[in-house]
């Protein structure tokens, strides 16, 4: 652990920040995905519209991360990161007065620039500070953010949905601007950003990186969003629909140790890419969460094995989203890289992450969601073979 003294004071905090945006992030995200049942319910949705719910979401937040991308090479890292977390928290609170599906579906669509915009700007703040030897590592504490985010969503859903109604829960939601102040007065831009500010910036090259890198996303993205966005439903569902038959309450229980293993996968992740290079440390995590996946999926009935796959699952199905940070941004010159970062990413999201939740909601409302899951193995198992493709980054200084 010597390296740890190598850090400094500036760099820590600004992982801290962009961790701490992060884990809101995945809150206010995952708030809708706990209060899915009871939002269907209201509004007389079928499992498949209660997806396509969600994906107006992820499709806006695609056109959020070119936006706030564009504004971070613009006016800075920092600055684009505050903007994004206002974005995402304002609108999630207005989810709240929703009285129609219309009004429902605008707020949901306008969470979703603020939600691409917040990895855009951060994971190039994180990765632009960070010294070239130790920017895995510094990518998976922040990406860990997000599963203290998904257990944070899954406590407030258990103490406040049954009580107080989903309405209540997405008020919760407002919080993350609290923090967009703090980050404004403490955290710098990097060197690096402020060394070219200024200077004529190039385009977004089409090469076969951008190509690959966006194909790679969105293969994993569909994956994803297909997997946890149906997982808290999937355990809430009756046995009858292919769920677990569990109560929302208490299937926060079987969500926590879930999103335990999630943040181990992200941070040890960081190490292992370090390590042993970006490519086979993705590979390795891809194809562990394919093999769970069908298993998962086909033991509803058996709350104890659930339990014991759980944090396996959030390991190996979340560990590799650290990848991106770093990989991503060692990809791109410093001039375009927010953008480009934030185009690759969240063209993904926008449409592999758009698609899953619908897709895999439709396979549900015919087969059950536990065998509707096991369709994201096979997107998992794309996004290793596309990987073989990419370059190995690891160690590359960005200037």
């Amino acid at each position: 652990m010597h390296w740890v003294r190598t850090i400094t004071r500036e760099q820590w905090r600004v992982l801290f920040a962009a961790q701490l945006g992060w884990m809101l992030d995945a809150m206010d995200v995952m708030l809708y995905a706990f209060s899915l049942t009871a939002i269907a319910r209201e509004f007389g949705l079928s499992a498949a519209a209660s997806g396509a719910l969600a994906s107006a979401t992820l499709v806006t937040s695609g056109l959020g991360g070119g936006l706030f991308g564009f504004l971070a090479d613009r006016y800075g890292r920092a600055r684009s990161l505050v903007w994004s977390i206002l974005t995402y928290s304002i609108f999630t609170a207005l989810t709240a007065t929703s009285a129609s599906l219309l009004q429902l579906t605008v707020w949901r669509a306008l969470v979703g620039f603020g939600l691409g915009g917040e990895w855009a700007a951060g994971s190039v703040l994180v990765a632009e500070t960070w010294p070239a030897e130790h920017r895995g590592k510094a990518i998976g504490f922040m990406q860990a953010g997000w599963a203290i985010g998904y257990i944070l969503a899954a406590l407030l859903a258990a103490a406040v949905l049954p009580r107080f109604g989903w309405r209540a829960l997405f008020l919760l939601g407002f919080l993350p601007a609290l923090v967009a102040l703090w980050i404004f007065r403490r955290v710098p831009e990097p060197r690096a950003w402020q060394a070219q500010r200024g200077t004529r910036r190039g385009s977004i090259p089409l090469t076969r990186n951008f190509a690959l890198a966006t194909l790679l996303t969105t293969t994993i993205l569909f994956a994803y969003w297909g997997l946890f966005t149906w997982v808290p439903a999937y355990l809430a569902s009756p046995i009858e629909r292919g769920g677990a038959g569990m109560s929302v309450v208490r299937s926060a229980g079987w969500i926590v140790p879930m999103q335990i293993g999630a943040f181990c996968g992200y941070v040890l992740f960081g190490f292992l890419a370090d390590r042993f290079g970006r490519k086979p440390a993705f590979i390795f995590f891809v194809l562990a969460a394919a093999a769970l996946v069908p298993v998962y999926g086909q033991w509803g009935a058996s709350p104890a094995v659930l339990m014991a796959l759980g944090p396996l699952l959030g390991f190996f199905g979340h560990g590799y989203f650290s990848v991106f940070g770093a990989l991503l941004a060692e990809l791109f010159p410093v001039s375009i890289r927010a953008t480009a970062q934030g185009l690759c990413y969240n063209i993904g999201r926008a449409v592999g992450g758009a698609a899953a939740p619908f897709v895999i909601g439709a396979a549900a409302d015919r087969y059950g969601i536990g065998s509707a899951l096991a369709l994201t193995s096979v997107f998992f198992l794309a996004g290793g073979l596309i990987m073989l493709f990419l370059k190995e980054t690891r160690g590359a200084e960005l200037e």
